[in-house]
């Protein structure tokens, strides 16, 4: 008996003969002569010159431009999202080692507890859950 005899062709095994072969692609054609991914197109979209006018003038600026323009007056108006998208933008880009810092900051050990009940609790059904010391008090 050989050893293709012994092997066993079947759910996620397919005959020896029909996998790819080492340095052979599933897209043989490739990728298409200028097709182009997500980022390319919204780095152009955003690069595209628009006219607005500014105080009575007609300025051409990006679109780019103009949305960063557009959420900074929001932000002034009052609008809470649009500043705490412009907060983080601002962190992200000016900022950046204050949110590698941020991630790898450990908890203290009561915070960590809590953390660690709350998963405990989440993962338990609910009918096997002890009563809490607080919803039994009242």
């Amino acid at each position: 008996m050989s050893e293709n005899d012994e092997y066993e062709v079947g759910y996620r095994k397919p005959p020896k003969a029909s996998r790819w072969r080492k340095g052979q692609s599933g897209n043989r054609r490739g990728r298409q002569k200028g097709a182009r991914n997500l980022m390319t197109e919204l780095i152009e979209e955003l690069s595209e010159a628009i006219s607005v006018k500014e105080q009575g003038v007609p300025r051409s600026i990006t679109k780019q431009r103009a949305v960063i323009k557009a959420m900074t007056a929001k932000a002034i108006q009052g609008d809470t999202r649009a500043g705490n998208i412009l907060i983080n933008l601002m962190f992200r880009l000016l900022h950046p080692e204050l949110i590698e810092n941020a991630s790898t900051t450990e908890l203290a050990k009561e915070d960590q507890a809590i953390l660690d009940n709350y998963v405990v609790r989440r993962r338990t059904p609910v009918n096997q859950r002890p009563p809490d010391d607080e919803a039994s008090s009242t």
